[in-house]
Parts: C-alpha cells; sequence; structure tokens
C-alpha cells in the first residue's frame, strides 16, 4: 500500500516551532507500506519555524495576524498533485493541525480551542478522492514489523 504521510509525524523537524510530532506507533504501522512524506506547509513556500496559524471564517492566518492563506493552498494543491501522480491508497495525516487535521482544528482564536472541521490539506485530498486517516486513528493498532 502507497501511504502519504505529514513529515512531521516521521520526526522531520517541520513543525511551525521547529520540531516534529514523530509518531511510533505510525512507524510500526507503515513497516510493509511505501510511505511518502509530505509537509504542504514547508511545499507552499513557509519557513521552519514560523507563527502558529490557524484557520479564521475559512482563511488561513498567523498568530501575528497575517494572511498566509495562499501558501497553505499553494502547498496542499502540490502535495494533492504529488498523491494523485504516485497513486496513493491512504493519507495518514497530523490532528488538528490547519493543514493536516483531518476530524478536528483549532477554532482560529489562537485560545487552543477545538472544533470539528478539516485543514486545507486534508479537505483537497478528500475532494480528490483520497481516503484521509487522523494520526490519532491509529491508537490500538497492533503492526510491526
Amino acid at each position: 500500500m502507497k501511504i502519504l504521510v505529514s513529515a512531521c509525524l516521521l520526526g522531520k523537524k517541520c513543525k511551525y516551532n521547529g520540531g516534529s510530532n514523530l509518531n511510533t506507533a505510525l512507524l510500526h504501522y507503515l513497516c510493509g507500506h511505501e510511505a511518502f512524506p509530505v509537509c504542504p506547509e514547508v511545499a507552499g513556500g513557509l519557513s521552519v519555524p514560523r507563527p502558529p496559524c490557524e484557520i479564521v471564517n475559512g482563511v488561513v492566518m498567523n498568530a501575528d495576524g497575517e494572511n498566509v492563506d495562499e501558501a497553505f493552498r499553494r502547498g496542499a494543491a502540490a502535495c494533492v498533485e504529488l498523491a494523485k501522480k504516485e497513486k496513493i491508497d491512504l493519507a495518514i495525516l497530523q490532528s488538528r493541525s490547519p493543514s493536516c487535521g483531518v476530524n478536528q482544528i483549532y477554532d482560529g482564536t489562537f485560545s487552543r480551542r477545538k472544533i470539528d472541521g478539516s485543514g486545507v490539506f486534508a479537505a483537497a485530498l478528500r475532494e480528490s478522492g483520497f481516503r484521509v486517516m487522523d494520526v490519532e486513528e491509529l491508537e490500538g493498532e497492533n503492526q510491526s514489523c
């Protein structure tokens, strides 16, 4: 199976704060599968580190009040094209991210409150017909190398 993965989950330091979200359950799950790591925010031209971002009234804004929506959408489009080219079977994405959030995102107030919704990239993948999964759904999966 070909699986597109949020690069931060594999330990790549591409998070807004320069860190990663290394997920060992995901590493075990990926055994025997072909993984394609992506960071749509970096693909869209954003730096590491960068101010935190949230979706505010449908537009991605950073905590400094700058509109970064175009970069998010450009990166999402580039990563969707990779998914199409590689004919991925599944995307496993980072929870609550304004790019990769599958089931929930932060509410746009920069107060850490969560709401139901999807990030820009997760939504674009779904709109293109791809199966998308939140990494937290791997809890309890018992696959290893």
